[in-house]
Formats: structure tokens, C-alpha cells, sequence
């Protein structure tokens, strides 16, 4: 593959390639040992039409860890204000000769136009509604290290699924990784066609939960809720988000995950943020690993 668009795309095998180096990556970056620089005399431009922390802070941290020069690159501060189009951009970083371009757009579809016009690699940091392709490959790669595989896990996830790309790429990877997927959300917050992908649509957070391996929260996204999908924050909490009760239907030791930002209280109590089965602070760094390990593989440079 010369681009990582999505999850839709790449077969089970190639998923599974991932996770590997991602986990052998991880390791090393607990253990403190050096990662070789492969990508030494290469350069990654970080593209971002949209504000993001631990994404674009995760992969330029992949990035110089494995050597390479890393350019940042905010769509409020470059000559996309001057009314430079996407695909005007993309040739202007491909004049400069820059090995990667890690793409955020608040447009589905952005990635894919620009890897189109593009000789350099091209990443998918998340776009519009579509997809967030290594936000998934971080969580799989989580559940993988604590649980010891994905196939015949129950994972659910709840919260804002309609403006979700995080939960459409976890459905992707999960399900050609042989896990079980269910969704819940209030249904305002449901898109149709999801029970065609593969997921288990549920019709209580009780029901989601019970028997799961995984209980993942999705972000309320404050900023697309101007239709006023709920009447509240509290009676979302209240109604929709994961509490200590509920979480007893789950397996006990089941794994509590979030993308993040949390709103806690929301989606999730501060106590099952903080709490044992918390794996919320390990998805940051599983990020920085399976960040590097796409860096690499794209590079052929897939040996740790």
C-alpha cells in the first residue's frame, strides 16, 4: 500500500501486520530501548485543517523517533487562508519532496483526493465523519496487548457514534479481526447502515454492555451538536453514559477506553476513567507505536 486512507481497505493479513510491529514497537518504548532512526533523511508534514492534540503530538513524536525531520503545518496559519485549494497544497508539498503527508480535514473523502495528486505517502488523521484509521489500529492494538487477541472479543461502544470516525474504523478493523462489535447511542445519535457493516446494534447501554471485553466511550463532540441531539449534558450522563452499575453486566476486568478527550461525567464517571480497568493513559502511548509501525511499513522498513 502507498497510502493508509482507512480501515475499509486493507485485508485482515495486513491489519494483523500492524498490530504485530505496533506491539514489538510498543515493547521497546516501555523497556526505554532505542528504535532505529530507518526513516533518517526523510520528512513528514503534518497537514491539519482541524484542532487535535494527541493525534498530530503522536505522530510527530513516531516520527522523530524513527529519525525523520518533521514540518507542522495548520490550516489557519498557511496559504489555505488565501483560498489555496486542497489539491494546490498537495503539489506544493510534492514539489518539495516530502516523504509523508499525515492529513486532518473536516471534509470525508480529503485524504483520499490528496493521496491521488500526491507522490509522497499519505495518512488519514481523521476525516469529517469518515474515518480515523490509526485511532482504531491504537484501540486494537490496546485490547490485543491486555487481552491477548481480537478475535471472539466482545467489544461496545456508546456515546456519539453519528459523528463518529473513530467508532466507523474500530468497526472496520475489529470485525476483519473476527471481534464482535455493538453500538449503542441515543437515536439521534445512530447513522443508518451501521448493522450493515457488521455491528450489533443495541437498544439499551445495558444490553451493549453485557458480557463485554471492552466498554469504549465515545467524546459527546460539543462542536457538531448544534442540532441539539439531546436536551442536556446531565440527562445524556444520566440516560446514555457508563456508570459503575452498568459496567457490572460486563466481564469482569473488562477494559474501560476512550479515544479522549473525556468529558467526565459524560460519557464516562471519573471513577471508571481513573480506575483499575482504565486503559485510557496506555491508548496515548499504543498511538506513538502503531503511528510508528505505519510510518514504517509504508517505508518497507517493517524490521524493529
Amino acid at each position: 500500500m502507498k497510502d493508509l486512507l482507512g480501515l475499509s481497505e486493507p485485508s485482515a493479513a495486513e491489519i494483523e501486520e500492524i498490530l504485530a510491529l505496533g506491539l514489538a514497537i510498543k515493547k521497546k518504548l516501555k523497556e526505554g530501548g532505542a528504535v532505529s532512526p530507518v526513516l533518517k533523511g526523510k520528512s513528514v508534514v503534518t497537514l491539519f485543517y482541524e484542532n487535535s492534540t494527541r493525534t498530530r503530538c503522536s505522530f510527530e513524536l513516531a516520527a522523530k523517533k524513527l529519525g525523520a525531520d518533521v514540518i507542522n503545518i495548520a490550516a489557519s496559519s498557511s496559504s489555505v487562508q488565501k483560498g489555496e485549494s486542497l489539491v494546490d497544497t498537495g503539489k506544493t508539498l510534492d514539489a518539495m519532496r516530502h516523504s509523508f503527508v499525515i492529513i486532518r480535514h473536516p471534509m470525508g473523502g480529503a485524504p483520499k483526493l490528496l493521496a491521488s495528486t500526491v507522490r509522497a505517502h499519505v495518512v488519514n488523521a481523521g476525516d469529517g465523519m469518515n474515518e480515523h484509521p490509526t485511532q482504531a489500529l491504537l484501540d486494537m492494538l490496546t485490547m490485543k496487548e491486555h487481552l491477548g487477541k481480537l478475535a471472539g472479543l466482545r467489544v461496545a461502544i456508546l456515546g456519539d457514534i453519528r459523528h463518529s470516525r473513530v467508532a466507523k474504523s474500530n468497526l472496520y478493523g475489529l470485525g476483519k479481526s473476527g471481534a464482535e462489535v455493538r453500538m449503542f447511542a441515543p437515536g439521534t445519535l445512530m447513522p443508518a447502515g451501521l448493522k450493515e457493516m457488521g455491528a450489533k446494534i443495541c437498544s439499551s447501554r445495558e444490553e451493549a454492555v453485557e458480557g463485554a471485553d471492552v466498554v469504549m466511550g465515545l467524546r459527546i463532540q460539543l462542536e457538531r451538536q448544534k442540532a441539539g441531539n439531546f436536551p442536556s449534558l446531565g440527562e445524556y450522563a444520566r440516560f446514555y453514559g457508563i456508570n459503575e452499575e452498568v459496567m457490572k453486566r460486563a466481564k469482569p476486568g473488562a477494559l474501560i477506553m476512550h479515544p479522549g478527550p473525556v468529558n467526565r461525567g459524560v460519557e464516562l464517571t471519573c471513577g471508571l476513567i481513573d480506575g483499575e480497568t482504565s486503559r485510557i493513559e496506555d491508548q496515548v502511548l499504543s498511538g506513538v507505536a502503531v503511528r510508528m509501525a505505519v510510518l514504517r511499513l509504508l517505508a518497507k522498513e517493517g524490521t524493529v
